[in-house]
């Protein structure tokens, strides 16, 4: 069977579908279930009828995100409608649980205008903590976030719009490091006008780029002042109309240091690459097929060409799943109002942050033993690493009580902490040991100690405190390895063949006599 048949399969096998409910709370015997329902669920009842914030006391409702969508812009498949988007909103709750432990119902609405939905989703603010929009077509999405944000005291989160714009901005901080490049001198060129586009647009002027020096393009060409006074383009796109000549995706290029593409494969050619800035960054984010492909876009140039695409199997993925599910679950511990700005820029500097530390091996081999280091083949996380939730929900959390969204303080260190246990008991434990190791660090020999693997590991117990990790080995070619690596510590090294190694003998054949 091809791709498609072993998808139904998939789907199809008992139960249909990818998502169920599941109690949380004892139901076998009468009194459970007078807990659970009549007559005792009266009590917490009446308490939030005299305080609505009991609700996420007493109910699901803080640990859960309505995922809606009228299936109108299905990412590679347009308008297909509501019900035929629903394994989509199934696919969006399967990923929230896996990545954030976070409960979904999916909600497909069979209506097509901004009124019809703003109408139906700010009525569902009592059943939900958060409202993730997905797979609605522009320029309504605009207008139905807008107004439901205005409209609800929960999280209102368009993926389409800030997902992209949130994990590409990541990409593009460390981008423009490696680079040697500042985010306010960089000239960025957008192909596609499109929410995602202009949404990723602003967010680059938050995270410090000027927005008079971008340039976007739709199907017709530059996005310009003599287009906005003919009245050719919307509201939306007007906000990014440029004081200049009428022209092509191919002119806009020209001295470019950042395309951005968010519109169709096979767009540009190694003569457009050529044409752009030395050491210039490329993000091709069209699905399947990207504006151009990875190797056509290094080939084209003898410089640094740094690429990120929405693909799994190049490096750089632009995936939106290091995003959603941890801003949600930032968002909702937090109890917050809203996901604002200050938020998502709190979630892009962490991810890119992370991308700067060294990566466990745990993470390397669940990508193939491939290479993982900070440089223009990784500037953005894995989404199978398990420091994301550690490092973005809390940034995202902090972000909320320090910009007066939140509804509740968190201690952040307890938090952190708290979320190890959403990835299951065998994470929960290992946490417990670390802390107790923590709180007394002891010295700790490794041998083999020119080996790639125990240097990083040797980094990873300092730089946490876990121990004071001693290498056994020649120190010249720890340090050189040390050095290739680009882990910035002063290992303790033992080199056997330079220091006395009698003495550690003689203890040895004391000790296993």
């Amino acid at each position: 069977m091809g791709l498609d048949d072993d998808a139904r399969e998939y789907h199809r096998s008992d139960p249909p579908g990818k998502i169920e409910i599941s109690t949380t709370k004892p139901t076998n015997t009468q009194r459970d279930l007078s807990l659970a329902y009549s007559p005792g669920v009266a009590a917490p009842c009446r308490d939030i009828a005299d305080d609505p914030e009991y609700a996420y006391d007493y109910t699901a409702k803080g640990n859960l995100v309505g995922v809606v969508s009228n299936g109108s812009a299905v990412l590679g498949l347009g308008d297909i409608g509501a019900q035929a988007s629903k394994p989509v909103m199934e696919g969006k709750g399967v990923l929230f649980k896996r990545f954030a432990d976070i409960d979904v119902f999916d909600v497909e609405l069979d209506q097509p205008t901004a009124d019809e939905i703003v109408t139906s989703v700010s009525a569902m603010e009592p059943t939900f903590g958060g409202i993730n929009l997905e797979d609605i077509k522009a320029p309504e999405c605009f207008e139905i976030e807008e107004r439901l944000r205005e409209e609800m005291s929960i999280p209102v989160f368009h993926d389409d719009q800030h997902g992209t714009a949130i994990i590409s901005g990541a990409a593009l901080v460390n981008a423009a490091e490696i680079a040697g490049k500042e985010l306010d001198e960089l000239e960025i060129v957008f192909s596609g006008a499109g929410a995602s586009a202009i949404s990723t647009a602003r967010f680059y002027v938050s995270l410090g780029a000027k927005k008079e020096n971008i340039t976007m393009c739709d199907s017709t060409g530059i996005i310009n002042q003599e287009r906005v006074d003919a009245d050719e383009i919307n509201q939306y796109k007007r906000e990014f109309a440029r004081d200049c000549p009428a022209g092509g995706l191919d002119e806009a290029m020209e001295g470019a240091d950042v395309f951005v593409g968010l519109s169709i494969g096979g767009l540009v050619d190694g003569e457009m690459v050529r044409s752009m800035a030395d050491d210039p960054v490329i993000f091709a984010m069209a699905n399947p097929d990207p504006e151009i492909g990875y190797e056509d876009a290094k080939d084209a140039r003898d410089d640094t060409v740094i690429m990120a695409t929405g693909r799994s199997d190049y490096p750089n993925q632009v995936n939106n799943v290091l995003g959603f599910p941890f801003i949600f679950r930032g968002a909702l511990d937090a109890r917050a109002t809203e996901i604002n700005e200050e938020m998502k820029v709190a979630a892009a500097r962490a991810l890119a942050d992370l991308a700067r530390e060294d990566v466990p091996d745990a993470v390397v081999k669940a990508y193939g033993d491939q290479p993982l280091q900070f440089g223009p083949e990784y500037i953005i996380p894995k989404p199978l690493d398990p420091r994301v939730l550690f490092e973005v929900s809390p940034a995202v959390a902090e972000a909320a009580m320090e910009s007066g969204a939140a509804r509740k303080e968190l201690d952040l260190d307890a938090y952190t902490e708290g979320l190890e246990a959403r990835l299951g008991k065998s994470r929960e434990m290992m946490r417990v040991v670390l802390n107790k190791a923590k709180s007394d660090p002891k010295r700790v020999a490794l041998a083999e100690g020119t080996d790639e693997k125990m240097i990083r590991a040797a980094f990873q117990l300092q730089e946490q405190g876990i121990a004071e990790p001693v290498l056994i080995g020649n120190a010249k070619t720890i340090e050189r390895t040390r050095e290739r690596l680009g882990l910035a510590f002063e290992p303790e090294v033992v080199d056997p063949r330079e220091d006395g190694h009698e003495a550690y003998a003689d203890r040895l054949y004391e000790l296993r006599r």
